[in-house]
This record gives structure tokens, sequence and C-alpha cells, in this order.
């Protein structure tokens, strides 16, 4: 019988310092492998997040410009209406104070005949005062320049003391509403005298010079 070599069929022994030491270089690479994808995938982040930030920002900024416009717009709006509501304001103001010129012209007719007196007079100083507040304005006076813009000439003569076409005669007087006239004061004219030199120089040529009063001392 042959005799069995003691040892050959046992696994030999392995310390267990070696062991770790085998799997100290493979942990270690494993770590550094992790540590070097690890800022590879937190760039990409950061890309991700500023692309959405840019994003963000422009549909912000988009966002802004459109309500900016639609309030210019608003405001545009407001003004519109609030300018066309004066506008219908002053024409049905002036349309009724219109269609009461002919009885204020009677109550300035009764005014200058005297006839303005007792419960009439009242009555008519208190319509007055009304269209007054509603912003009526009479005008038209003797001795002012003529306008056509705000004069109607129903009568012409001439005459030698103006020197410019001048109202010389209140036939209706004329009304406005602020700015607007809605009717102008209908008068009589006057101009000067066809020829007739100005005031000024005739006044010169009458007055003797002084060369003419000294010869005329001497002689």
């Amino acid at each position: 019988m042959s005799e069995e070599t003691p040892g050959f069929d046992e696994e030999p022994e392995v310390p267990a310092d070696a062991a770790q030491d085998d799997a100290g270089p493979k942990a270690a690479d494993s770590a550094d492998t992790a540590e070097g994808a690890a800022p590879a995938g937190d760039s990409a982040q950061d890309v991700a997040l500023l692309a959405q930030l840019d994003q963000a920002r422009t549909a912000l900024g988009e966002r802004t410009a459109d309500l900016q416009r639609l309030q210019a717009e608003y405001q545009n709006y407001r003004r519109r209406v609030e300018r066309d509501r004066i506008t219908v304001k002053e024409i049905a103001v002036a349309s009724l104070l219109t269609e009461l010129l002919p009885t204020l012209d009677d109550i300035g007719r009764a005014r200058e005949h005297g006839e303005l007196v007792g419960g009439f007079k009242s009555v008519a100083e208190s319509l007055e005062t009304v269209a007054a507040k509603m912003g009526l304005q009479q005008f038209g006076k003797e001795g002012e320049p003529f306008d056509p813009t705000v004069h109607e000439a129903l009568m012409h003569s001439y005459a030698p003391d103006v020197t410019e076409t001048t109202c010389v005669a209140i036939l209706q007087p004329g009304y406005r509403i602020g700015e607007r006239t809605i009717r102008p004061a209908r008068v009589a004219v006057a101009e000067p005298q066809p020829g007739a030199a100005p005031k000024s120089e005739s006044a010169e040529g009458d007055k003797p010079s002084g060369e003419d009063t000294d010869a005329a001392d001497k002689g």
C-alpha cells in the first residue's frame, strides 16, 4: 500500500492581512471611478438648470412686455372714453343752449325797453343765471374791431372817425361756450371813408410847420 502524501487535498490557508491587502486596491479603484464620474453628472445638471433659467427669464420678459402693452392700451382707451364723454356733454349742452338763444334775445330786448319787471324779471334773471352756470358767455361790444370769425356783419357803412373796420352797433349779441362759438355776434360795421388820410397824417398836414410860423412872424 502506498502512503498518502499529507496536505495535497487541503487548500492552503491565506493570511487575513493578505486578503485585506488584495481587496484594498480594488475598493480604492471603485471609489476613484465613482469620484471621477460624479463631477460629470453635476456639470450636466447645472447646464440643464441654466437652460431652464434662461427659458424662464425669456418667458418672464415676454409676459412683462405683454402686460405693459395691455396697460398702455387700457390707458389710451380710458383717455378716448373720457374725451368722448366730454365731447358728447358739450354737444348736448350746446344744443340745449342754442334752443334758448331766442328766449335770451327776448329778455335782452325787454330789458332795453324797460319791460323787465315783476315776476317776469325774476324768471328771466334765473334763466340767465342757469345758462351762465352751464358755460354760456355773451360777447359783442360797440367800438371793437370787426372779426369775421366771431362777428357777422348785417349792415355796412363808412365813417370818418374810424381807422379800421369797426363794430358800430350790436344787433344781436354773440354767444360762446368756452372757446366754441355757438352764434356769432350780428353787428353793423363802419369802414374808413375811401381815400381819407389817417388821422395822424391829417393832423400833421393841418398843423403849420415851424419854418412857416417863423416866416409869418417876420412878415
